[in-house]
């Protein structure tokens, strides 16, 4: 038997969208121009293409839709009777026959009109036959429009189906409603069924799967049943019927003991035997189930005779598939979902008692004699009484030992995080996989901005070899300065060995202050007037210190305060605008005629590499000057004003896209 998927059946327009779309593709894929100039052979097969056409397509799709409905004599009786109650059959088989006497008919329409059309002679002949020939195929399209929207129906509630495979492995559960059928098939399965604690719930099969001895069953949850004559059950009953009727499945009754689902144990074992027919050829266990709310041992004795019925009765059915009557162990069990004691074991019974039908059946069956003479079980039989254990070699074995301290003794980032509290509150670190000669040093923080300057600028694996370098230079020269003083000293007058003494005081105390003060001229900041209090710096203390050292400091003085004053645009001594004399030469302040002469700053070529600028050779400085004039070329070329230019210029202006276009060449836009 096949499994049918309903999902894949097409979409069923309806009557009007049907001829809509027949006659647009009949318009789009056949010829549109005839002239009555044409020959009338050309003109008869013009219009005959069309009614073909149209014919072709009706065809089509109504077989399309008779194709995909499953015929109920063909498919599998549960599907078949499952479909009867839910669609009624009758409706849906002349539903189906309706829709094949149209396409029918409308084979039979396009034949008589091309006949027709055969003898057409003329345009306006063939054009009217051609007319009529669709008009009656939509007609009968449009007759059939209410057996269309009924197969529609169908169709969306046949693909919310549950997708049962009659053949598979199989677990019925049936009952009243209101017995735990859906809370057990939720805790065996994965299926998601509602639970509510009022009747008929579940309205529907629902499917679950679940896994015993590495095989697949499943699990099909029926809605509950009433104890009612067979006529008066309604659909949701008759659904559950249909199953126990023709699945071939291990069947569970489920049994509410304490009462609460709203029936007596009394109105459940009438049920039982009113559709114990159902249960024939089926390994079937009664189920007990809410013990947590009443023991079996607990219930009354009329009602413990009831139960023991029950079990003889599913006793039957397993003497009846060759088994042993055995305790009632396998036939009558007991569970509560909600605190899931014996939901396993129920599982279990379950299964293994279908699995032991389905192995006794195709032991049975013709098949197995056909297969037995292909099996050969070898059995080793000992040869004599010497014992003959493994031999693994010793090399081997120790080979084994290291894999398994090599792995114990490494451990994973996974185990470090389990050791340390787990996902989100370890942290892996990155830094001991560093390489550096001292392991102390991983975790150390290294600062990125020290003092102002980024202290990658001045990391050199050569350092200290150039320290070592300048160390032994700055000696040397220390050592001729200080040899070169000795003999200066030597050639000097006693009042000039005395100045020379102060000059070298002066000029220690110099060194001393501006090593305390910053590295460089450049980096002191310029003290302004109002700060600069006790006057530590004026031209006066500077041109007095510069005398007292022999030197001449008019032109540093003049240099400062041309300095100081800055520069401004003077103005031509021959313009022609009048001057008040009077107030004047007051109010205008005397500027230096001698301007100095502006430059650019020179800079140096990009191939030669300055100390300070953070490159490591010349290769690299002139790399980093290629990739920046690359990165604005595009930008340049957009005339971009810099990086944060967003500006979208106008592709399409006004005056050139718009208003009516006149004559003559259009070039221009």
């Amino acid at each position: 038997m096949v499994q049918y998927n309903f999902k894949k059946i097409t979409k069923v327009p309806t009557g009007k969208d049907f001829v809509d779309i027949v006659l647009s593709r009949t318009q789009r894929q056949t010829p549109t121009v005839v002239h009555k100039g044409y020959a009338i052979n050309r003109i008869r097969q013009f219009y005959m293409r069309k009614v073909k056409f149209t014919q072709t397509n009706f065809h089509e799709k109504l077989s399309t839709i008779i194709e995909d409905f499953p015929r109920l004599d063909d498919i599998h009786p549960f599907y078949g009777d499952l479909l009867h109650v839910l669609y009624n059959k009758d409706h849906y088989k002349l539903a189906l026959g309706q829709i094949n006497t149209a396409r029918n008919l409308i084979g039979k329409i396009a034949k008589d009109y091309v006949k027709l059309l055969k003898y057409g002679d003329s345009l306006y002949r063939c054009k009217a036959l051609k007319v009529a020939a669709l008009g009656r195929m939509c007609t009968v399209t449009k007759r059939i429009g209410p057996s269309l929207a009924y197969l529609d129906q169908i169709r969306q509630h046949m693909a919310r189906l549950p997708s049962i495979d009659p053949n598979t492995r199989t677990i019925l559960i049936c009952g009243y409603p209101n017995v735990g059928k859906s809370s057990f098939i939720n805790k065996i399965t994965r299926a998601d069924v509602d639970v509510q604690p009022y009747a008929f719930t579940t309205k529907s099969l629902f499917v679950g799967h679940t896994d015993y001895k590495y095989l697949r069953y499943q699990v099909i949850d029926t809605p509950g049943i009433l104890d009612r004559p067979f006529e008066d059950r309604n659909i949701i009953e008759m659904c559950s019927i249909t199953a126990l009727a023709h699945l071939r499945a291990a069947v569970l009754f489920f049994l509410d003991i304490s009462g609460s689902c709203g029936y007596t144990i009394a109105q459940q074992s009438a049920l039982f035997h009113s559709i114990k027919s159902l249960f024939m050829n089926k390994p079937l266990i009664i189920v007990c189930n809410k013990t947590d709310l009443q023991s079996l041992a607990g219930i009354s004795e009329d009602d413990k005779k009831l139960v023991e019925e029950m079990r003889s009765e599913a006793l039957k059915t397993l003497i009846g598939q060759g088994g042993e009557p055995r305790e009632g162990a396998e036939v009558l069990l007991t569970m509560s979902t909600l605190t899931e004691e014996g939901v396993i074991a129920v599982k279990n019974a379950a299964c293994e008692r279908l699995l032991d039908q389905r192995v006794e059946i195709k032991m049975k069956s013709k098949k197995i004699n056909e297969c037995l003479n292909r099996f050969h079980v070898a059995v080793p039989k000992p040869r004599d009484q010497k014992e003959r254990p493994v031999c693994i070699p010793q090399a081997v074995l120790e080979a084994k030992a290291k894999e398994a301290a090599a792995k114990e003794s490494k451990k994973l980032e996974r185990d470090l995080e389990e050791e340390n509290g787990g996902a989100g509150v370890y942290s892996a670190s990155l830094k001991k996989h560093y390489l550096l000669a001292d392991d102390e040093w991983k975790e150390d923080n290294m600062p990125e901005i020290l003092d102002g300057h980024n202290v990658y600028d001045f990391v050199d694996p050569d350092i200290l070899q150039r320290l070592e370098e300048l160390e032994k230079e700055e000696g040397l020269l220390q050592e001729v300065g200080e040899e070169d003083e000795e003999m200066d000293v030597e050639d000097l007058t006693p009042q000039q060995q005395k100045e020379l003494a102060e000059i070298r005081k002066k000029k220690s105390l110099l060194i001393r202050e501006h090593r305390i003060k910053k590295s460089t001229a450049e980096s002191r900041p310029i003290v302004p007037r109002k700060f600069d209090k006790d006057k530590r710096f004026t031209s006066e203390r500077m041109g007095r210190q510069l005398s007292s050292l022999g030197l001449d400091p008019s032109k540093a003085i003049e240099r400062a305060r041309s300095k100081s004053r800055g520069r401004k645009r003077e103005r031509s001594s021959n313009g022609d605008m009048d001057v008040d004399d009077g107030g004047s030469n007051k109010k205008m302040r005397a500027r230096s005629l001698s301007m100095a002469e502006s430059r650019s700053r020179s800079r140096p070529p990009t191939n030669v590499l300055v100390p300070g600028e953070g490159y490591k050779d010349s290769a690299q400085k002139i790399k980093a000057y290629k990739l920046g004039r690359n990165s604005v070329f595009k930008r340049n070329k957009d005339a971009k004003k810099g990086e944060g230019d967003r500006v979208i210029p106008n592709l399409k202006p006004k005056h050139l896209y718009s208003g009516k276009r006149s004559n003559g060449k259009t070039t221009r836009r």
